[in-house]
């Protein structure tokens, strides 16, 4: 018999259907219309015109929910049981307009803000990097400028690129421009590579955001780092924001714009665990381009191991 208490939406038991059996939603998540009895939502968002460099990221949110069907409920280093205590439903992918880059951000927004009102947290499969402004946009319609945590190679604060203000390097510069986001309490981590000039490594500075560039964030215990951010962002709505490429290529080579030096998997996952008890209004995943991942599509196992991490603090900061 179903527990009285078990929430709504949940994965079957793989003990009974097997995991690579069914249509490949997020985790095995049911589809859902709409956002009653959903304490996440899942969205992928195919769409990568705002890319400058390699292109499909359109196809990760696709291959994210194919990777996903291995998860299970249980977390074991956060003890934390995901499935099982929080609804989950995969609500399908938004509509965007390829080769318009500027609509795409307003139709994201649009469609997300009613699912944000009704206190929903959003879990969104990325799709380049730009797709981020209009999730930010919605969810800062309803709480005001959020805080955001961001792990990525880039800081995505350049201004305009082929003279286009709307693009995957530029999102969180719009976003304190559109008042969207609170840079005083936002930590930036992980950021590396070459740069057009040394400018460039001030921009994010500049703008008032906190950066860890990865040659420091490497040498920081995960513990002092879940306390770095805790000190920075203080009281009020967060997001998080995982791109792929803070990764090495040698773990995630399936993304648009790969910078040699990054994170290992276990190490982004001990960062994403340092942040248990942070409540987050929202959170994506971006970034995955699978027709250049690897041989057992290691970029998406990686992305869809992180979406999971990114429930596990949801419910960690609902006290489970």
């Amino acid at each position: 018999m179903p527990r009285e208490d078990a929430p709504r939406y949940s994965p079957p038991d793989a003990l009974t259907v097997p995991r690579y059996a069914g249509i490949k939603t997020f985790a095995r998540c049911p589809v859902a219309a709409g956002p009653e009895g959903v304490d996440v939502a899942v969205f992928g968002i195919p769409f990568d015109t705002g890319t400058t460099m390699r292109p499909g990221a359109r196809f990760g949110p696709e291959a994210v929910r194919a990777a996903s069907v291995m998860l299970r409920p249980y977390n074991p280093v956060q003890d934390a049981q995901v499935f099982g205590r929080l609804s989950v439903a995969d609500l399908g992918d938004l509509r965007v307009t390829p080769g318009n880059a500027e609509k795409t951000v307003g139709q994201i927004a649009e469609q997300l803000e009613p699912i944000v009102r009704t206190g929903a947290r959003t879990l969104c499969l990325g799709g380049d990097h730009l797709v981020v402004l209009g999730e930010l946009r919605a969810h800062a319609a309803v709480h005001g400028p959020l805080g955001l945590v961001l792990l990525d190679a880039h800081a995505d604060v350049w201004d305009v690129y082929c003279g286009e203000r709307y693009y995957h390097g530029s999102p969180f510069r719009r976003a304190v421009e559109e008042g969207l986001l609170d840079p005083g309490r936002s930590l930036l981590a992980g950021m590396r590579g070459s740069l057009y000039g040394p400018g460039d490594a001030d921009m994010p500075r500049d703008l008032g955001f906190e950066v860890i560039p990865c040659e420091e964030l490497v040498t920081v215990s995960h513990k002092d780092y879940g306390a770095r951010v805790r000190r920075r962002v203080g009281e009020g709505p967060l997001f998080l924001s995982f791109d792929v490429d803070v990764l090495d290529p040698a773990y995630a080579p399936g993304t648009g714009t790969p910078e040699a030096g990054g994170l290992t998997t276990r190490e982004a996952f001990g960062f994403l665990r340092a942040l248990r008890g942070l409540r987050f209004t929202g959170y994506d995943v971006v970034e995955v381009s699978p027709a250049y991942d690897g041989p057992g599509q290691p970029t998406a196992v990686a992305a869809a191991n992180v979406a999971f991490e990114l429930l596990t603090l949801d419910v960690l900061a609902e006290g489970g």
